[in-house]
């Protein structure tokens, strides 16, 4: 008995149907190239969608950058700009390593989007000397003290002070140590560097009442 129509039999595909497989798949695969384009587009148009290429004031500078939504202001900084004075330590907001100032306030770039700095003026430790090369008088007393050991946690401890001293520019040495608390120091020698940072803040009144 033939078993042509019996369907316990074995489909063996002929060399038309692997043609017609082969062309339906090169078909399906043209249609989603030709309208890759303008899917992109929509999507790219859709509410809520964020521009990637920002003008963010760096250090007195504009710089163009392309930036991803998700982006936070250290990678940017360090990764697209090439400023590595800011430091990635814990990347959760818990050392101070990559702190910078925005609009004059001590901030963890490492928990701020890139993308809610634009309009706002970043400053990064490599924007504290003057263009001339003069040192920030927070970065002079460093020098003269020789308050740390690997420096690692340095240009955070220099922002946070820096942000501090323009709130408070003469601190007791408990209320300096209250205000960059939030900087930690692997190597741990806080006497050291509160006294560097309390001489910064003396060079500091000196510079400005000169």
């Amino acid at each position: 008995m033939s078993d042509e129509h019996d369907p316990q039999s074995k489909y063996v595909p002929t060399r038309r149907d692997l043609i017609k497989g082969v062309i339906a798949a090169g078909a399906v695969s043209s249609t989603g190239y030709l309208f890759r384009g303008s899917i992109t587009r929509a999507f790219a148009a859709a509410p809520g969608s964020v521009e990637r290429m920002l003008t963010l004031d760096v250090n007195g500078q504009q710089r163009r950058v392309d930036v991803m939504k998700q982006e936070t202001l250290a990678m940017t900084l360090r990764y697209k700009l090439g400023l590595t004075g800011t430091k990635l330590g814990c990347d959760r907001a818990e050392c101070g390593a990559c702190s910078v100032l925005i609009d004059d306030v001590p901030h963890y770039s490492c928990s701020v989007l890139t993308h809610s700095t634009r309009g706002k003026k970043i400053q990064t430790v490599e924007g504290l000397a003057s263009p001339d090369g003069t040192l920030h008088p927070v970065q002079q007393a460093v020098v003269e003290q020789q308050g740390f050991q690997c420096a690692f946690c340095m240009s955070g401890f220099l922002m946070a002070t820096v942000g501090f001293l323009k709130t408070n520019p003469n601190p007791t040495r408990q209320e300096l140590a209250h205000g960059i608390s939030g900087n930690l120091c692997r190597c741990q020698d806080y006497d050291k560097i509160l006294t560097s940072l309390m001489r910064g803040a003396e060079l500091s009144r000196e510079v400005n009442n000169a």
